[in-house]
């Protein structure tokens, strides 16, 4: 039996033309039989729990995961009762409800702020880079918060809402270059915390709270790496709150991951074990979920950056580990690569996208100009 689920997983690999224990970088080597019958029971959950495990190993998970999703290789895979449950769970219950809003915060976001300081570049910003002009990670970091400023047209004085705030990156950005008012939220006690240290002295205000709390009225809203723990069954109210508070002549900017297609779930493993709740909007959904609120600007599509940024915070991390594996475990840093370096395989495949969506609510008299 175990040589007819071996002789399975290897014809399924050679479609995306990996070997077990090949020689390439991006040929796994299996450390325990029971591998095969995992990942075809279990699907990704099972693989990447078995990564975990120490079950495989492959010395390039970037390329080994482009491989895998360039060649589709997650639609060979059967269906099974826990892929039909985490389906049938994903409609029957708003897993991102308001009573249920602060467990990314909890699970992932509080993690611990040293793992992020050593991982993310100096101003602490978790969300994609722009790559462009930038030879490095800071660099890259830099020019997307001044991209984001540019294309909603920020001025002195004015009063910007930033859902999904981070360490406070954008914020104090904002404040420092633009000379604007900044009120950050999140659902983070530890990025409030660190928030409030790194804006200090500048009109930036960090609150814990919930996007639906928000009820007052803004210049500008941006949101960064945000929409994508909305879920399906919130995009609407979230369209509505934006436009409850932007001001009639506002622009608001979503920057997002997306789907090439409209989903009602989420990846099993991902969703464990580090983003729980989350779920990656389509053009469709976001277009369905603004209409008759909000005219769609400008849409760009800077997702191969997304891979620069993932390796970046790969190397970042793996430097580091020496320094911050006494306050984690062995496992915790198997987990944290296959996070990284999965991720950055999917944006190269371009499985996934990375889209900075510019909307107004009436439509900007004379057009607008699209930044890049």
């Amino acid at each position: 039996m175990s040589s007819d689920l071996e002789s399975e997983v290897k014809r399924i690999l050679n479609k995306a033309g990996i070997k077990i224990n090949g020689n390439n970088p991006y040929d796994i080597k299996v450390n325990n039989k029971n591998l095969y019958n995992r990942v075809l029971s279990q699907g990704s959950l099972g693989l990447g729990e078995a990564y975990m495990d120490g079950w495989w190993d492959c010395n390039k998970l970037d390329e080994f995961f482009f491989k895998v999703l360039r060649a589709e290789l997650n639609k060979e895979l059967k269906i099974t009762p826990n892929l039909i449950y985490q389906a049938i769970k994903s409609r029957l219950i708003n897993l991102q409800s308001k009573s249920r809003a602060f467990q990314i915060g909890e699970k992932h976001y509080d993690a611990g702020n040293d793992l992020y300081k050593a991982m993310l570049d100096k101003r602490m910003t978790y969300t994609c880079g722009y790559w462009r002009n930038a030879k490095n990670l800071d660099e890259a970091q830099e020019a997307k918060l001044d991209l984001v400023c540019r294309k909603i047209n920020l001025k002195p004085g004015m009063k910007v809402l930033d859902i999904g705030c981070g360490w406070g990156s954008f914020a104090k950005y904002a404040a420092e270059k633009y000379k604007v008012k900044v009120v950050g939220i999140t659902v983070s006690k530890e990025q409030v915390k660190l928030a409030k240290e790194l804006c200090k002295g500048l009109d930036v205000e960090i609150r814990l709270q919930d996007y639906r709390d928000v009820n007052e009225k803004f210049d500008r809203i941006i949101s960064l790496g945000m929409f994508e723990h909305v879920g399906y069954k919130n995009y609407r109210e979230y369209m509505k709150v934006v436009d409850r508070c932007l001001k009639d002549d506002g622009i608001f900017l979503l920057h997002t991951i997306g789907s090439n297609t409209s989903k009602k779930g989420f990846d099993p493993w991902i969703g464990k074990y580090i983003f729980p709740n989350s779920m990656l909007p389509s053009i469709k959904q976001i277009a369905e979920a603004s209409e008759d609120l909000f005219v769609i600007e400008d849409l760009h599509n800077f997702s191969a950056d997304y891979d620069k940024t993932l390796m970046a915070w790969f190397n970042n991390f793996n430097k580091a580990w020496p320094q911050l594996k006494s306050n984690y475990s062995e496992r915790f840093y198997r987990m944290w690569k296959y996070y990284l370096l999965s991720c950055a395989g999917l944006f190269r495949s371009r499985g996934a996208q990375l889209w900075q969506i510019v909307m107004t609510k009436k439509g900007l008299i004379g057009g607008y100009n699209s930044v890049r």
